[in-house]
Parts: C-alpha cells; structure tokens; sequence
C-alpha cells in the first residue's frame, strides 16, 4: 500500500484530520484546561457544559476540542464559518436545535469558526437563543475577543486561551499518526530519523495541523514501493523546502545560539551580535524568527530610551519579508547593530509587568465617571464626563486630574519609572514636572483644583469642559 491508495480509504482526508483525537483522554497538550481536574473537563464528564470562545494561534485544537465536546455529551453538531455564513444560516441552525430539542431530547452545539469576522448585527443575533440555552455557542478566533467579540456575547460565554503546543508534544503527536495503522501512516511500517521527528515539531512553531501535514509530505516522498521506510532529515528539508538546523545531540543548539544573541545585543557588543545573528543564519534558522526577537527585544531590553529602535526592528522585518534572502539579511544585520548600540532601558517591561500583577489583584475595577463618555443625554444625567479637564485647554496642554480607577488613586505604585539613559531622561523629567503640579495642587476627589479664591491660576488654567465637552 502506497500513500496515495491509502489517502483513497480514506476519503481523501488529510493527515491532520484523519488524526484528530476521538476522546479527551487521547487528546495531548493544553493539561491546563482539560487536565481531569479542570472545569472544562469536568463540564464535558458531567455533561454541564457552556458556551465558551477557544482564543488561540492555528493548529492549537480549537475545531478539536469543540467536536470532543459534542462527541463526549452526544450533543447535535453544527458548525459553519462566519467567512461564509450569516443571519440566515444562523435562523436554520435556530430551527434544527428546536426540531433536535424537541424531537430527540438533544442539546445543539453550534461552532463558529473565526467569530470574530461576525459583525455587530450578526453577533447580536446569537444572543436570545445563547441566553435560553436553546443551542451551546462554541466560537473559534485566532484575534483577541475582548476587540472582536462583542460585550453581551462575551458576558454569556467564557474565554479559553488555547496555547502552541510544545515541540515534545508535537513529536508524540507526529510519533502516534507514524504508528496508527487506522488513521494515520502505521499501514505503510514508516521509521523517521529523531533529528527528523525534532526538525517538523521545530518547524510546526506551535501548530499541530502544520506538524502533521509536514510529516504527510516527507512521507509522500518516500519509494515505499521500493522499499524506501525511512524519512530522513533530507526528506523533511525536500518537504518543508527549509534547511535543518545544525541541532546538537540534545537539541540545544537553537536555543544556545539564540540565547547568545540576546544576551550580546544587551550587552551592547555589536560585534558579538553579528557574530551570532551569522552563525543562526547560515545554520539554517528561519530569518523571521530572528527579527520577531529583536522586534521583542526593542521594547523589553531598549524601551523608551531610544523609541526609534522599535521602528528599526519592524522595519528590517518587513524588509527581509519584501526581499528575501540572502539580499535581506543585511537589513537584519543593521537592526541588530542599531540595537546593540542603542541606550537600554527594561522600565517598560517592568512596568508592565507591574500593571498585570495589579490587576490580577484588583480585577475590572471601574472607569471613574470624570473620564468615561457621554455620548447621550442618560449617560451626562448619570454624571458621565462631569468635570473632565480637557488638556489643550490649559497651560502647556496638561490639566492636573486623575486618571486611574477610585481604588488606586494614591494606592497604586508607580507602574513605569524611567531611567535616565537616552530619551527616557526627557521622559523622567517630564513625569516629574507632572507629578509636581499635581502635588501642589489641592484637589477633589477627581484630582481637579478646589479654587479657594485666591488661587492665582491663569485663565487657561481656570478653564474646565462641563460634560466632557464632547472631547474623548
């Protein structure tokens, strides 16, 4: 039997899709979420399930995990694309679940893949039948739904972040569908070097579906006919048409050399830098790979010191993607040199790192009223944008107020402290004026001055916008 008779069994199905996991427990990766004691594990066992939106890159199990769902609760599946589909399709799916119901006591899971290609009007239409219970929403979206997905869906479902895999579990994955004679490549008694097994999971970057269509191909190259078992390190490169990297014995090579160029580009020595962003090059490593880790690099390790390398970064990115090798690795090499010389500063990165570990303590506290919309009549009655200082009114276009949430108002640490290296000096001195204005200023409880009469202030400082004054 060759690849292409056994594709005919098969319905011509692909690799990726003959071999997606029939139950939880031969499902491999995100542990976290459908380890046994989560909720979506239990939810599934119990046959409690809800309507959630798996968030993830390609290839993460979103479209799996959906019909595991339906499969393990014997619950009607539907699904269609929101590429293709709209409110019509939506009222026929409606009509099946009410026929499912009441005919066949089932529940009706309805997929969308890519939900957040739905606009506001075809979002809304879900709603009634989600809020009922009549079908079980599963939306799939690679773009974050907190933009995508609109307020009342989202307050109906819960998100669940879907992971890339990791390069181990992309290697049990490839290494089962090598040895299932039913569904995957057993029939054809195929061996694959490690070096070659390891070069697909590495390549796949996270995704499973590229990891098995990649080893679908190295397969299909073989002269089983001839006798020909074993895929090669060679047959993978013919098939991914990407050089292998020189891995050593344990795979750290990759990570070594990647290693050794962020930590020269900290370190401020351009020499270093070339010198390892050469040896990644020429031992195969995907350039855009690179260029994602200086562009990372640019605000985690230089920031606000030196705001143009953000821009060098991107810009040799989509240089390379516009010409290629080898003419592009030069642009990768300017970048690299720009940003070992550039001044460093990680204030951003820890600043932010501060803001997360606050709201992961604090929660959605609200927006203070001072500073929400009033698009409407209701909302400026409800106290919306009242007393809002609008900053081009006033001295030097800053207007002393506050801008966090109540609870964090004189509570909160400062969350970015810039140093004093290359443009983030100019920065510092200028929170610093800031916070000296507002310090000398007796305030209200929205930061505004509490004019006693004898304030001195200047007429544009004395100006406020009443209701915001229409102003964002």
């Amino acid at each position: 039997m060759d690849l292409f008779d056994m594709n005919l069994n098969q319905e011509h199905r692909p690799l990726a899709d003959r071999m997606r996991p029939r139950t939880l427990d031969e499902y491999v990766g995100q542990s976290e979420l459908i380890g046994k004691n989560s909720l979506l594990y239990r939810a599934i066992a119990e046959d409690r399930i809800f309507s959630v939106i798996f968030w993830g890159p390609p290839g993460s199990g979103k479209t799996t995990l959906a019909r595991l769902m339906a499969d393990e609760t014997k619950s009607y599946f539907t699904s269609f694309s929101a590429v293709l589909s709209g409110v019509k399709e939506i009222r026929t799916v409606v009509e099946e679940a009410n026929v499912q119901r009441r005919q066949h006591g089932r529940k009706t899971i309805l997929f969308v893949d890519e939900i957040h290609r739905f606009n506001k009007a075809q979002q809304d239409a879900f709603l009634p039948h989600v809020e009922s219970g009549l079908i079980t929403l599963i939306g799939a979206t690679t773009e974050n739904p907190s933009f995508q997905v609109i307020a009342p869906l989202l307050s109906r479902t819960r998100v669940i972040v879907l992971k890339p895999f990791f390069e181990e579990e992309l290697s049990l994955i490839l290494e089962r569908a090598l040895g299932d004679k039913e569904r995957g490549l057993g029939a054809l008694s195929l061996e694959i070097d490690p070096d070659a097994l390891k070069h697909i999971a590495w390549s796949a970057d996270g995704d499973a579906r590229a990891a098995l269509n990649s080893l679908e191909a190295a397969a299909s190259l073989l002269d089983t006919a001839g006798g020909e078992r074993k895929i090669t390190v060679t047959a993978v490169e013919a098939a991914l048409q990407k050089k292998a990297l020189l891995y050593d014995k344990d795979g750290e090579e990759h990570y070594n050399l990647i290693s050794a160029f962020h930590k020269s580009l900290r370190g401020s020595d351009a020499d270093a830098a070339l010198y390892w962003l050469g040896r990644m090059l020429m031992a195969g490593e995907d350039p855009l790979y690179i260029a994602r880790r200086m562009v990372r690099f640019a605000s985690e390790d230089v920031g606000n010191a030196d705001p143009r390398a953000l821009t060098v970064a991107v810009s040799a990115m989509q240089a390379f993607q516009f010409i290629g090798l080898p003419e592009g690795e030069l642009a990768l090499a300017q970048a690299a040199v720009y940003l070992a010389t550039a001044s460093k500063s990680n204030a951003l990165y820890v600043g932010y790192g501060r803001v997360k570990e606050t709201i992961g303590k604090t929660g959605a506290l609200p927006v203070p009223l001072h500073i929400r919309n009033a698009p409407t009549a209701l909302m400026k009655g409800l106290g919306y944008g009242e007393g809002y200082r609008y900053a081009h009114d006033y001295e030097n276009a800053y207007a002393p107020q506050e801008y966090l949430p109540d609870e964090l108002q004189g509570k909160a640490p400062s969350f970015y402290v810039p140093t004093d290296r290359g443009y983030e000096k100019i920065i510092r001195e200028r929170i610093g004026e800031w916070r000296r204005i507002r310090a000398s200023r007796k305030k209200d409880k929205r930061g505004n001055r509490i004019d006693t009469g004898a304030t001195g202030e200047s007429s544009a400082e004395g100006k406020i916008k009443k209701g915001g004054g229409g102003h964002y």
